[in-house]
This record gives C-alpha cells, sequence and structure tokens, in this order.
C-alpha cells in the first residue's frame, strides 16, 4: 500500500454552455496533462456555462488548470456572452480543493501562485476569494463578481475594486476575456437521506430542523404563524442544527420514498457522520426512521475513513484496522448501500486515481507471487525489499496483538489503550509497504543512471553525477527501513508486556522480525554506501544505520526476556 498522495480537485466554471467545440477544446486542453483524471464535464445550455472537474496531483492539476484558462481565453469572447448564470470572465471562477494530504491553506497558496501566473503569462486578472481571499470581504464570490462582466471596466484599475493580480486599464483584449476569480474552498459533499415515508412536508421538516439556515421563526411558535420580522423588515431565522449545511426535503419517484437532500460545504465543521447522525435524531423526533444514505457523486477517501472511525469508536471497537475494514463499516452504519450497490472502487476520488493508472507493485502481488518473484534471476527484488517486508510483518503482529487485546473478554475497559496501539502499528505496516517498492525503485534508478550515454565528457559527467545522486537515494531508503523497523520495536514491548498473554509469543515473533529487518536493511545501506564518492556522507549513513543495530539487539534481547518469561511462567 502506497503512502497518501497529495491530491487536490479543481472545478472551474468556463463561460460557454453551448458551443461543444469550444467546450471539447477546452476540455482537451485539460486533458493534454496526462497526471490528471477528468471526472466530469457538465455543460449548460440555459446557464451558458460548463463546470469541469478534474483531480490529481497539485503540480498537474494546476498546469491542466492553466492550459483550460489559456485556452477559455483563446475560445470565448466575452462580449458576446449571455447566459442565466452571473459571470465575469471567460473562465468565471476557478477553485482548488483539498482532497488528500494537503490542507485548504496549502491550497489557498496554491491557487494565488496560479491566479499570478494566470495573471502575467496570459494577462487575465484574477480575484482571490474564499480561502485564498487577501481581503476578508473577497471570501465571498458575489463581492469578486459586483457588477459581473459589464462593471469590470470601471473595475479593474480602480484601486479599491481592482483585482488582486494583474489590474490593467481595460482594452480589447481584456473586454475579450473579462477577468477570474480563483480561488480555494473545502470539498462540497452532495448527498441524501433515505426516509421511510413518502411526505415531502415531513422531509422538509427535518431539512428546516438540521441546516444551517434553519426555519422562519412564526408568530406564537406556530407553523401557521405568520413569520417574525427584524426592524428592517428582514425575517428572523431559527438557525438548524448543523453548521455548513444546506439541506431541503423532497420525493423521488424513482425510489418512492421522500429525501432530506444536503450538501455539506465544511466537512471539517460537519463531517458526513455527524450529518447521519443529526438528521436521524431530527427524523426520529418527527417519528420518522432514516433508512439509509445516497452519496452523490464522488467522495475523499478520508470521509469515509472518519465516518468508519467514528462508528467503531462508538462501538467502543479497535479502529487500528486496514482501511478497507473501516470504510465497510462505514459502508454498513450509513447504509450507503440502501438504493443500490455502494462500490468504493467508484465512488472515492483516491480508489478512482489509483485504477486509473494501474501499477503492479510488489506489495500488491500474493505472497507466492512475491516469493517467486524474489527467487527469480534478476537482482531486484533484493535483500533490501526483504529487509522492509520483514519490518512490515513486524508491525502487523504489533498491532494483531493490540486487537486481540482490545477485544479480550474482560479488558472491556482498556480497549481505547489498545485501540491506539493498533493505530500505531496499522501507520508503521503502511509505512514499510511502501518501502517494499521504494526500495527496488531504487535499485532501478541505479540501473537506469548506469544506462545514460557516455560518449562526450559532458555526458560522462552528467552520467557520473546521476548514478552518484541514484547510489546516494538507494542508501537512504534503506535506513529509513532501519529507523521505521526499529520503531516496531516499542509496540512489541508494549503487546509484550501488557498484551493479551495468550498472544506473547506473537509479540515475540514481531521482534524477532524487526530485528531482522533493521540488521538487513543496514546491510543494504553498507553496501550501498560503500559506493559513493563523498566518504563523509558514506561514513554519516553506516554510522547511523550501525547504531540503530546495536540499539535494535538489546531491544530484541529485553523484548525476548519478557516474552520468555510470560511463556515460562
Amino acid at each position: 500500500m502506497a503512502l497518501s498522495k497529495k491530491i487536490i480537485e479543481c472545478v472551474p466554471n468556463f463561460s460557454e454552455g453551448r458551443d461543444m467545440q469550444k467546450i471539447n477544446s477546452i476540455v482537451d486542453a485539460v486533458k493534454s496533462v496526462k497526471e490528471v483524471m477528468l471526472l466530469d464535464v457538465d455543460p449548460g445550455e440555459a446557464t451558458n456555462r460548463t463546470v469541469v472537474t478534474f483531480v490529481g496531483e497539485p503540480d498537474a492539476v494546476c498546469e491542466a488548470a492553466f492550459r483550460a484558462v489559456a485556452q477559455a481565453a483563446r475560445v470565448i469572447d466575452m462580449r458576446e456572452h449571455h447566459g442565466a448564470h452571473p459571470r465575469m470572465g471567460a473562465t468565471d471562477v476557478l477553485p482548488l480543493i483539498p482532497v488528500s494530504g494537503m490542507t485548504l491553506e496549502e491550497c489557498a497558496e496554491l491557487s494565488r501562485r496560479l491566479a499570478e501566473r494566470i495573471a502575467n503569462e496570459l494577462k487575465v486578472p484574477c480575484y482571490s476569494y474564499e480561502a485564498a481571499a487577501f481581503k476578508p470581504e473577497r471570501r465571498n464570490l458575489a463581492v469578486c463578481r459586483k457588477g459581473e462582466y459589464e462593471g469590470l471596466a470601471e473595475r479593474v484599475n480602480n484601486p479599491a475594486e481592482a483585482p488582486d493580480f494583474g489590474a490593467r486599464p481595460w482594452d480589447e483584449e481584456l473586454a475579450k476575456t473579462g477577468a477570474t476569480a480563483v480561488g480555494a474552498r473545502d470539498f462540497l459533499i452532495a448527498v441524501n437521506f433515505n426516509l421511510n415515508t413518502t411526505s415531502t412536508r415531513r422531509a422538509n421538516a427535518i431539512a428546516f430542523d438540521v441546516r444551517e439556515k434553519g426555519r422562519p421563526m412564526r408568530e406564537g411558535g406556530k407553523l401557521t404563524g405568520k413569520p417574525l420580522k427584524d426592524e428592517n423588515g428582514k425575517t428572523i431565522m431559527q438557525p438548524g442544527t448543523l453548521k455548513g449545511t444546506k439541506a431541503i426535503g423532497w420525493f423521488i419517484d424513482e425510489y418512492g420514498i421522500a429525501q432530506v437532500s444536503m450538501n455539506i460545504t465544511n466537512i471539517n465543521v460537519t463531517p458526513l457522520h455527524k450529518a447521519f447522525d443529526e438528521v436521524c435524531r431530527a427524523a426520529a423526533a418527527r417519528g420518522v426512521r432514516v433508512t439509509g444514505t445516497e452519496i452523490v457523486g464522488l467522495v475523499p477517501k478520508r470521509v469515509l475513513i472518519e465516518a468508519g472511525t467514528y462508528f467503531l469508536e462508538k462501538q467502543e471497537r479497535s479502529v487500528g484496522i486496514p482501511e478497507e475494514d473501516i470504510i465497510k463499516i462505514a459502508i454498513k452504519s450509513m447504509s450507503l448501500d440502501d438504493l443500490k450497490p455502494f462500490n468504493p472502487r467508484e465512488k472515492v476520488i483516491e480508489y478512482l486515481l489509483e485504477d486509473a493508472t494501474p501499477v503492479k507493485r510488489l506489495a500488491d502481488l500474493t505472497v507466492k507471487e512475491f516469493v517467486e518473484e524474489t527467487s527469480r534471476e534478476s537482482p531486484a527484488p533484493g535483500g533490501g525489499t526483504i529487509a522492509a517486508t520483514m519490518g512490515a510483518l513486524g508491525a502487523a503482529l504489533g498491532a494483531m496483538v493490540a486487537n486481540l487485546s482490545a477485544h479480550k473478554r474482560g479488558w472491556d475497559d482498556r480497549w481505547q489503550e489498545f485501540s491506539v496501539k493498533a493505530e500505531e502499528g496499522q501507520k508503521l505496516m503502511n509505512k514499510l509497504m511502501h518501502l517494499i517498492d521504494e526500495d527496488t525503485d531504487a535499485f532501478n534508478e541505479i540501473m537506469a543512471a548506469f544506462g545514460l550515454p557516455k560518449g562526450t565528457d559532458e555526458e560522462k559527467a552528467a552520467r557520473k553525477e546521476a548514478i552518484q545522486t541514484a547510489t546516494r537515494h538507494a542508501a537512504e531508503v534503506p535506513l529509513e527501513t532501519v529507523k521505521c523497523s526499529y520503531e516496531v520495536f516499542d509496540l512489541c514491548r508494549a503487546m509484550a508486556q501488557e498484551g493479551n498473554p495468550a498472544s506473547v509469543s506473537d509479540a515475540g515473533v514481531g521482534a524477532l522480525a524487526a530485528r531482522a529487518a533493521v540488521r538487513g536493511a543496514a546491510l543494504n545501506v553498507r553496501i550501498n554506501a560503500a559506493s559513493l564518492a563523498d566518504k563523509a556522507v558514506a561514513e554519516a549513513l553506516i554510522n547511523e544505520a550501525t547504531d540503530y543495530e546495536e540499539k535494535a539487539e538489546r531491544m530484541e534481547q529485553e523484548i525476548l526476556a519478557i516474552v520468555n518469561g510470560k511463556i515460562d511462567a
């Protein structure tokens, strides 16, 4: 299993929804960046607007976004644009959205750099909005788009109204492209909660109970009373219980049931599982049951991981289990498969990206395939990969003992203590499983460097530098295996001392596996570092590995003494 990649989503809105030739040319610009995955293209004739959705690693997504903006500037003429939706440019809005391994703040900074590039290279003025806003009032898109396209001529060179990037006098070029709002926002989840009723009124009542906006307050607190107004004549609202949500009730002919349809606009404040529980509570208060949940579109993996973890903790069960198992708990807890089968590989963004570019990694092989692949005449996978595998197995055994201890009869009050240890084991296991493939990749980098041309003096110098860089990496990777594997000892010692006595031998085997991993990986550090021209660097790498080897020997002996003492008692 690879470590979590940095993944963001981009959802630009283009001011063209009728001419498919123009729309396709913009979409082709996105697809020209092979590292991104196009998720959706949604043109609207009445709005004369197309929403495009794509995901990938940050640099690739920003490049695809830039190319799309450039193409939109070429093919869309805002002087001829008319539609039902507010707009101010050929590319009207361009939000970056964190999916995995990225914070909203990091996306905001990324969006500012993208806005600056668009302004400098394409001469399209850009306003930074939402999380990327430089001015508090510009967090609101409507403020950035005030006056729409028709008001831009007066705003772009007015110091108080000018864009954050690319302010300049109005000219024919600017009249054609307009301006763009570039920003960052949280991931929006569209979700429907299925109800055991056909009543739209009941569904709406539940929606009003929970949505942030709430419902109008009425005279006498009665549903039939007149809405109460403030001194400015504005309706006074009774807020709902869920921040960052919008919701309504409706009846779905296809299913023959009513639903609460909700948009969660801030999943950090109101995660999906919290919304589910609150809708269940509000429904029950009105004599209605939530029978299931329907996620519309895609979600980041963390949404389901957080939900599964939440429901496991409510059951006082260990959360230190594989992510696939946690996701299964989320699916069953919220009945995501109530109306139709729910396949995480088709609904989770990270899984879709993995499956779009499938790479057969060593860590994905069966045990038989892995052993046979190791036995072949090729030098990789070799000792470094096997060392990482031993470390991963040691961590897995530590996690197993922690999970068995968390669920041991009579130890119910200690479930959380062992759940934390099991989580530590899962994290270590995943790091080491990543290193299984990284070790082989590092060896292949050396082979690729040796294969570089060496005809001219310049080529020889470049080849020599590439070999040294790859060799250093090939020493640093097993050193990382040494460090990660050493961390396994703390887990195994804790489980030998405090864990389920019936599994103490498993903790001992975990320690033995960790010791083999440290020693084996250290051998690889030494053999690869010995080929480095920079002897000071080589010595530092070898000394660090040796220090861990010595500490690992002491840890192994200490843990085995605990294990043997309990077995012989």
